[in-house]
């Protein structure tokens, strides 16, 4: 009995035990993900935003906060009343104009044959899981509405009272439970610092490659500007597949529009845009540790897409960076001075 509690009591295995209950935890909560999901990005994006505001402006923090949210508010009210039904329009247009392209015969060898890849890989699954869910979002308003508001008012009163909630939470170190109130707080800084900062990067990554984009489709004449831009915002969240997988849309839009020679320059621009995002966005807003190799992306990707659906595709990379983190798996070369520091550390 010695031995078995002796075992049980060893840091190693309680943090598994403890890791593995939370994720039992979420599994019996899969079906408020998308609640949970969009709280947790709304409040991690929201404070940073705060924090880099408040250090720059001298301005009381819950006034910034409030005012932030009333412009959230005030900004969706207005596009939901204003462009939500030629946003639904362009998004069904752009659905059919893109089926019906693909399901057309066409005598041309090359069209054909990219047909086929499309057609034998994830990548006809990606863009079906796209554009569902880009249909069911903005047709079923309303449950997504209801989620996003519900998000949006616990993000605020969480920003609100943040110094409170610390205050309070920081209790229960000294309780009955503090040995799962160690391991929940280990993994919720390992959480913050890996999955939200790689989220915060692929967002700020998707707005500037969406108004890149926007700015290349409209001087190339291509319709359905707004369906588009929601389109690339989206597949922009998707780490590396996302470039590729709207290159497909395009490309055939393109080709309905103006020909091959109209498809050469949108690749030409999407090249451009690319480069940017890898050699320019990527080193400076993500972290050595989600420099992943393209195969481990794609793997990443393909599972949790299987598991998760669309939301897998976004939550994918950042989820695969977090336990990198929590197994200790970094492309940083930790130094002979580094790594005698760390080995004092753990020996204290």
């Amino acid at each position: 009995m010695d031995v078995i509690a002796n075992f049980f009591q060893k840091k190693g295995v309680k943090r598994i035990i403890i890791f593995s209950l939370i994720v039992l935890l979420l599994f019996s909560m899969r079906s408020m993900i998308d609640l949970i999901l969009f709280t947790f990005i709304f409040t991690f994006l929201l404070d940073r935003l705060v924090e880099f505001m408040v250090k720059r402006i001298q301005i009381n923090r819950k006034f910034l906060v409030i005012l932030i949210y009333i412009l959230i508010v005030g900004l969706l009210t207005f596009g939901a009343l204003k462009y939500l039904p030629l946003i639904t329009m362009q998004i069904s247009q752009l659905v059919k104009q893109i089926t019906g392209f693909y399901t057309q015969p066409h005598d041309n060898v090359l069209i054909n044959y990219i047909k086929t890849i499309i057609s034998n890989n994830q990548i006809a699954s990606y863009l079906d899981n796209g554009f569902s869910f880009l249909l069911k979002s903005f047709t079923d308003i309303s449950k997504t509405s209801i989620q996003v508001m519900i998000a949006l008012i616990l993000s605020l009163f969480f920003l609100l009272e943040k110094p409170r909630l610390k205050e309070f939470t920081i209790k229960f170190k000294n309780s009955k439970v503090a040995p799962f109130y160690n391991e929940i707080d280990y993994f919720s800084k390992k959480f913050t610092r890996t999955f939200g900062k790689v989220i915060e990067a692929q967002f700020i990554i998707a707005i500037i490659n969406t108004i890149l984009s926007v700015i290349a489709l409209m001087i190339l004449g291509f319709p359905q500007i707004i369906g588009l831009a929601i389109l690339i915002f989206f597949l922009g969240l998707i780490p590396v597949a996302g470039v590729i997988i709207s290159l497909i849309p395009l490309t055939l839009i393109a080709f309905t529009i103006g020909g091959f020679l109209k498809v050469v320059y949108i690749v030409l621009a999407i090249m451009i845009i690319h480069a940017i995002e890898a050699y320019i966005l990527n080193p400076k807003l993500m972290s050595s540790k989600t420099d992943l190799p393209v195969f481990y992306t794609f793997v990443v990707l393909i599972f949790s897409q299987n598991f998760f659906g669309i939301w897998g595709l976004i939550i994918g990379i950042p989820v695969f960076v977090f336990l990198l983190d929590v197994l200790e798996v970094t492309n940083k070369k930790t130094t002979n001075s580094e790594a005698i520091s760390k080995t004092l550390k753990r020996k204290r």
